[in-house]
């Protein structure tokens, strides 16, 4: 009878996102990370046929772990709840790193420096399938929350990603811990950013977009 595996693929994938985010992706390396965990060298080879699947693998785990909690704050809002879906997907990239600082570390990082140009074709689509779904529920959004435009789609993007990902890399890249005011400000300016007059209009009055805020 074959002796269970000591180590499982999961196990491998840890240790790759401590390696990263302590010393970016150049540092996940076969034998380093199966020093992290304390295995035989030969023992990844069971799990990671080469050095590009373990990257590509470290890589599209950690961001389909974002996408997973991102897109169900997201969801297929209403007109009537667009505007706080907007600020809770603001204050969610930023919750999501909080609870999850190395993984949020190895994010802020690209999918080009996990040697993303040598994925197999399976590890491709699997990347490609998840932007695709975010890209989609953002565009939703947009939408919902006023007529389509070039201008529409980049400011939800730059106030529902860029902004909030712009705040946690300045704290995670200088070693720090995220402020307790790191969300609210996150959904602050989002707010701003996606309403001329704020989303955050006078109580009882109708916002920018039809919906009251």
């Amino acid at each position: 009878m074959a002796r269970p595996a000591r180590f499982t693929a999961d196990q491998f994938v840890d240790a790759a996102v401590r390696k990263a985010a302590a010393a970016g992706p150049a540092a996940v390396t076969m034998s380093a990370v199966a020093a992290e965990l304390g295995a035989p060298n030969g023992s990844i080879y069971h799990r990671f046929a080469t050095r590009t699947d373990l990257l590509a693998e470290t890589w599209l785990r950690t961001v389909e772990s974002f996408q997973e909690g991102y897109l169900a704050v997201v969801g297929t809002p209403t007109r009537d709840a667009a505007a706080q879906v907007a600020r809770a997907a603001a204050r969610q990239v930023v919750a999501w790193s909080r609870a999850h600082p190395e993984q949020a570390t190895v994010l802020l990082y690209g999918a080009d420096d996990f040697d993303r140009a040598h994925w197999s074709e399976p590890h491709r689509r699997r990347a490609e399938a998840g932007n695709q779904r975010v890209h989609a529920a953002l565009a939703t959004l947009a939408d919902t929350l006023e007529p389509h435009t070039p201008e529409s789609a980049d400011r939800v993007t730059l106030a529902l990603i860029d902004l909030p990902l712009a705040l946690v890399r300045r704290h995670l890249r200088a070693g720090a811990a995220l402020p307790p005011h790191a969300e609210d400000l996150a959904e602050d300016s989002a707010a701003a950013l996606l309403s001329r007059q704020c989303l955050r209009g006078a109580e009882g009055k109708g916002g920018p977009y039809g919906v009251a805020s």
